[in-house]
């Protein structure tokens, strides 16, 4: 008698569930190209302002995500067997394009968050470009001037408002709009803006946070910088030897990121000379116009009151750098 199997055999059976499993991981990746990159571009102002790389990454990213899912629907119902190794490098791919948009996610950056103009603030020539601000006094040409690192992640707007005594005073003030929004990617950002002004006689360069990182890195470098303006920032590598170099670190004592410890560490890093500022009750996020800032220490006095005491003291030093 001859009996028969109805079951397939096991050679060409189809692993459904894994493949299954395996659309739908796809499907969960195209949905993840297409919705936080177009979430970040349509609710973010601060990337469209920002420089260009990040919205073109994330269009980028749109476009490759409304190409897959094209693709995906049209070979929805096709099923292949594959080998493990290939299974296996198609869920790391998978893997790896979610890891890809948590990113981008997190590059979202802190977008300015308008304030209470400074006492005496006059209204000054701005000009916008792809990857910087450049902010001009009125009156006589200035022959001073300050470049400006933003702290990670935030937007370089978010610093015009606490920079713009320093306008006022007569100082010429760029703030780099830097790739990714973190400045280390181009650390000799100033370099071009120092081309582009050759009337400026006498140059500071600063920055906040990684920001301040970054001009420490600069001015380390560049012998033609006369001075260095540490918001709530340190540099990695020792300026003590750095001839000609008159540093300002203003720091908030209520600081969670850039903390009271690691400023007073800082001192062993910058000249002899160099002058330390504390802002009693200020906190790392005080040092622009964007917000709170996850990590940070809770502030004991007011955002305005303690940014007329940076600009004040920025001013201060600015002004004393131009003097014999």
């Amino acid at each position: 008698m001859v009996t028969t199997n109805s079951e397939e055999p096991a050679t060409t059976r189809r692993p459904a569930l894994s493949w299954t499993s395996l659309y739908w991981a796809s499907a969960a990746c195209v949905a993840a190209l297409i919705l936080a990159p177009a979430w970040m571009l349509v609710g973010n102002p601060a990337v469209l302002r920002g420089h260009p790389l990040l919205p073109s990454l994330l269009v980028a990213a749109v476009v490759v995500g409304v190409v897959w899912g094209v693709l995906l629907w049209r070979g929805r119902q096709a099923f292949r067997s594959r080998s493990a190794v290939r299974a296996v490098g198609a869920w790391a791919g998978r893997v790896a394009v979610l890891a890809l948009v948590a990113m981008l996610v997190w590059l979202n950056p802190f977008a300015y968050q308008a304030g209470a103009a400074a006492p005496g603030s006059t209204e000054a020539p701005v000009a916008e470009s792809p990857t910087a601000i450049t902010m001009t006094p009125e009156g006589a040409p200035a022959t001073e001037g300050l470049i400006f690192y933003p702290g990670a992640r935030v937007e370089a707007r978010a610093y015009a408002d606490i920079l713009k005594p320093a306008v006022d005073a007569g100082f010429l003030v760029v703030i780099l709009k830097t790739p990714l929004n973190l400045s280390l990617l181009d650390g000799n950002q100033a370099r071009g803006v120092m081309a582009d002004h050759p009337d400026i006689a006498t140059w500071a360069v600063g920055g906040h946070s990684l920001g301040g990182v970054t001009a420490s890195s600069f001015a380390l470098g560049n012998p033609d910088v006369s001075g260095l303006l540490l918001y709530g920032s340190y540099p990695l590598d020792s300026l003590r030897d750095r001839a000609g170099l008159e540093v300002l670190s203003i720091s908030g004592t209520r600081d969670g990121l850039s903390t009271p410890a690691k400023i007073e560490a800082s001192r062993d890093l910058l000249p002899l000379d160099a002058t330390f500022v504390a802002v009693q009750g200020g906190n790392h996020a005080y040092f622009g116009s964007y917000g709170p800032q996850p990590g940070d220490g809770d502030p004991q006095i007011s955002r305005e009151v303690a940014q007329e005491q940076i600009s004040a003291a920025s001013v201060a030093f600015l002004r004393q750098l131009g003097t014999p």
